[in-house]
């Protein structure tokens, strides 16, 4: 059985990539931009908002998550949530400093 046949090809057009790209800049410069603004300890909460919205588009259309097999899904979804929780240990240690 030839499993080439099987697979369908997925692809975005150049204008989407273009628009996630300028998208991608734009939360950089907005990034960029509250670092220089002090807010506190919202400071560092904004800036992993804007972290974790980039990370989710470069995942969706760059990785091309959304058409990967649910297994695959499945392991990034696991390597997040460790993420957040070493994240989420770790600013709960620093701010009992």
């Amino acid at each position: 059985m030839d499993d080439s046949k099987s697979h369908v090809e997925h692809s975005h057009g150049y204008g989407i990539y273009i628009l996630v790209w300028m998208a991608l800049m734009t939360l950089t410069a907005i990034t960029v931009a509250v670092a220089g603004i002090n807010f506190g300890a919202l400071t560092i909460t904004t800036a992993l908002v804007i972290a974790a919205i980039k990370s989710y588009l470069v995942l969706q259309i760059f990785m091309h998550l959304r058409i990967e097999q649910k297994v695959f899904r499945i392991f990034v979804f696991v390597a997040v949530l460790f993420f957040v929780i070493t994240i989420v240990l770790l600013f709960t240690d620093y701010s009992f400093m």
